[in-house]
Parts: structure tokens; C-alpha cells; sequence
């Protein structure tokens, strides 16, 4: 998310926040006037706009008196730049809510209308068990879910943006063979994370207060793929954060993951049932994660199945669970 925001910074926000919290604003603070009168004698302050007046109550780094008194001798001359800048705490929080929050309604309403009209086969919602009115459910339920998800997330992008992270910039760092294996080690720790962790959530406690909200949809669309509980999508999220505070990852390959992640997600929830494919039984696809839907005890996965096959839950998929069997049953 650092680098997301910084280049967020260079090329939008930076004039975003000069024109929202001017430096202009605070020639005719309370705080400028109050300590030039114990130095100086004041002439008349510039008129200033009311929003500037409003700004001028904000709060912002600390200025020098040397600052003070630039802005005090000529405001009209002061550079169209914000008060608050880079890397003060609470624009980082504010930028990074709002590219959180517009980078997953992109990321959900791209990838999911695409995997939707191309990918998902619509004779599923004939199926008995498909809801009335369920995509619209499902998106709402979204929407609902991306606040909250947000909220609990901030955290760990603030953590990362301010270099607590174990995220690197050049090639060479750590050298080419690490770049290149850090992929699966990202993908083997997120997995096995998930799959304890969404275990965990079908413990009856948990199940009943987080994670029965995304079972409420037995025959899934990818509009599904995000609609849970808050709590219960953030819990899910933590491996993804928490890697890179472990172990190091280049900062391009970790937003690159990041985006595909989010488009797994999206891929494994179209109730797919193709079987008999090459990587059936180690790969963790949409056949397999719709047997989790169908039986709710199986398939804890998200990447792979070794997981599941070590903790006895796996289940194979097989032509004879389709779920697309019960749709030409119906209407026979």
C-alpha cells in the first residue's frame, strides 16, 4: 500500500491536500498571531476566505517561527502547498481509507462483473438452493462488509507506509533466487494461515457470530466471493499482512499479489464444477471451494489442497456433486 500511496501522492494527492489544507491557510491562524505578538508588531492580516479560516483550526505539524513570520509577511506569495505534508499521520490515515476503500469497490465490481457475465455459469441460479434476488444480496452484503473491513485493516497499511514492514525496492536485495521463491513462500504461508483460520471459523461459536453470513449463499456467485462479515473478512485477510512483517518481499511482486489474491477470491466462488483436469488434486479451484459451499466441512483451502489432505478435510471433487445435476432435475 506504500506504493500505492506514494505514487497516489506524486501525482494526485499531493495537490489534492495544497488546495484541501493550504500552508496559506494558517497566515491568519490564531496560533501565527498569537506568537508574533510576543515578538513583533503586527500589521493587519490579509483577508482571508472562510474556508481558510475554517482550515486554519486544524490541526497540523508544528511550525517554525520562521515559517510563522513568512507567512505572516507576505501570504500572497506563499507556494500553493499543503500544511500537512507526506508524511504527517493523519493524512496518511485519511488517504489510505479512501484508496482502501476505492481500491476494493474497483477491485470487487471489475473482477467480479468479468468472472459474473464471462466465467459463471448463470444456469446455476436456477438451482433450488440459489436465494431470490440472491446477486443483489450478495453485493449489498459487500458493500456492507468493505467499511468495517477497511476500519480493521488501516493498521497494518499504517504500519507499512510508516517502514515497520520487512518490503524492499531493489531486484538484488536479498538476490534473484529469493525473489523468485519468495512467490510460493507467499502462497504456502497464506494457505496454510487460511486454512487454519477459516477452520477455526466453522467452530460453532464462530460460525454462528462471523462466518455463517458467507454460507448463507450454498450456490455462490463471484459476487459472493467478499460478501461477509467484517470481522470474519479481515480475520481472513491477516496472512496477507502479516507476511510481510515476517519475511521480506519486494514491494512491486507484493502489490502484484495482492491484486491476484483478491481475483482468486473472486475466481473460486463461480460454483464451477469442472473435474478431471491435470492440477485437480493439488490446486484448490472452484470445484473444490464449491464442495465447501455444498458440505460447509470441506475444503478449508485456498490455494492448494495439501492442508486439507494433512488435516482430513479434503474432499475430491467428483462429475456426481455437481451441483448443476440438481438444476436439470428441477426442470425435468
Amino acid at each position: 500500500m506504500d506504493l500505492l500511496l506514494s505514487i497516489a501522492d506524486e501525482y494526485l494527492l499531493d495537490r489534492v491536500y495544497a488546495h484541501l489544507v493550504p500552508l496559506s491557510a494558517f497566515s491568519s491562524s490564531p496560533e501565527l498571531v498569537t506568537s508574533l505578538n510576543a515578538t513583533s508588531k503586527l500589521l493587519p492580516l490579509a483577508a482571508s476566505s472562510t474556508w481558510s479560516q475554517l482550515v486554519s483550526h486544524l490541526p497540523h505539524p508544528p511550525l517554525s517561527h520562521e515559517e510563522f513570520v513568512s507567512l505572516y509577511a507576505n501570504p500572497q506569495s506563499i507556494p500553493l502547498v499543503s500544511a500537512w505534508p507526506r508524511e504527517y499521520i493523519p493524512r496518511q490515515i485519511a488517504s489510505l481509507s479512501v484508496l482502501t476503500m476505492l481500491g476494493i469497490h474497483i477491485l470487487y465490481f471489475l473482477f467480479a462483473g468479468l468472472s459474473y457475465n464471462y466465467i459463471f455459469n448463470h444456469d446455476m441460479m436456477r438451482h433450488p438452493r440459489f436465494l431470490k434476488n440472491q446477486v443483489k444480496l450478495e453485493i449489498q452484503c459487500s458493500l456492507r462488509a468493505f467499511p468495517g473491513m477497511t476500519l480493521l485493516t488501516l493498521p497494518w497499511f499504517q504500519a507499512e507506509v510508516r517502514g515497520y514492514s520487512k518490503l524492499y525496492d531493489g531486484l538484488d536485495t536479498y538476490g534473484y533466487f529469493y525473489l523468485f521463491a519468495s512467490v510460493p513462500l507467499y502462497l504456502l504461508f497464506t494457505d496454510y494461515c487460511i486454512y487454519w483460520i477459516h477452520r477455526w471459523l466453522h467452530l460453532p461459536f464462530f460460525y454462528k457470530h462471523l462466518h455463517k453470513p458467507h454460507h448463507k449463499w450454498i450456490i455462490p456467485t463471484p459476487f459472493g466471493s467478499h460478501a461477509f462479515h467484517p470481522v470474519d473478512g479481515y480475520l481472513q485477510s491477516i496472512p496477507y499482512h502479516l507476511f510481510i512483517f515476517i519475511f521480506p518481499l519486494h514491494r512491486v511482486l507484493y502489490l502484484t499479489l495482492f491484486i491476484l489474491v483478491n481475483f482468486w477470491s473472486i475466481f473460486i466462488h463461480d460454483s464451477d464444477m469442472i473435474t478431471g483436469h491435470l492440477f485437480e488434486k493439488v490446486i484448490n479451484g472452484p470445484a473444490h471451494h464449491t464442495l465447501h459451499h455444498l458440505y460447509f466441512t470441506v475444503n478449508y483451502g485456498q490455494y492448494f489442497t495439501w492442508a486439507d489432505r494433512a488435516g482430513g478435510s479434503y474432499r475430491q471433487p467428483e462429475s456426481s456433486l455437481d451441483p448443476l445435476l440438481d438444476v436439470k432435475a428441477k426442470e425435468e
